[in-house]
């Protein structure tokens, strides 16, 4: 990994820790894409600090997500990106378990337009989310799919899955 990257994977990590006055959190998740590739994620959230939608039910909230991906594979097919996204959840009402579900559409960069043998077409890619799990104290646990493509804007346009299992901390 050259020194610029990982210069601009520390930039977007730390870019998300917001100010003094509100902490960050962390998640790690693990996985794979559609063709076996292993995938390893580290990112930190900070909360939109507002929620919308409150109901006996649940309520709408979200956060902005900074996060490094590692996609693992042999020489050729390792690769690395780093993200930017905002993520909506709806989080059900529960005293100790509180499911929810996220949406989010956000960007990436690749360090590299090949992968699994795929040609991204670019090293810009549309990050799009969708996942579930369950709350619990300060912590959570859940599934993600995140699709990445550069939506056409050049071709070829291959795109690629991740499936993930993540937790997160939640200070």
């Amino acid at each position: 990994m050259n020194k610029t990257f990982l210069a601009g994977a520390l930039a977007v990590l730390s870019a998300g820790s917001g100010g003094a006055a509100q902490a960050a959190d962390v998640t790690l998740a693990v996985g794979q894409t559609g063709d076996s590739t292993a995938v390893y994620r580290v990112s930190t959230q900070v909360d939109f600090g507002s929620r919308w939608l409150q109901s006996s039910t649940g309520h709408l909230g979200g956060y902005w997500d900074a996060g490094y991906t590692y996609w693992e594979g042999d020489e050729t097919a390792s690769n690395h990106s780093l993200s930017f996204s905002p993520v909506f959840v709806y989080e059900f009402t529960g005293k100790t378990f509180r499911p929810y579900v996220v949406i989010g559409i956000g960007i990436a960069a690749f360090s590299s337009t090949e992968l699994e043998g795929n040609d991204l077409g670019s090293s810009f890619q549309f990050e799009d989310r969708l996942g579930f799990g369950v709350r619990f104290a300060d912590q959570e646990l859940g599934v993600r799919v995140i699709h990445y493509s550069n939506a056409g804007l050049k071709q070829p346009n291959d795109g690629v899955e991740t499936y993930t299992l993540h937790y997160r901390l939640r200070f």
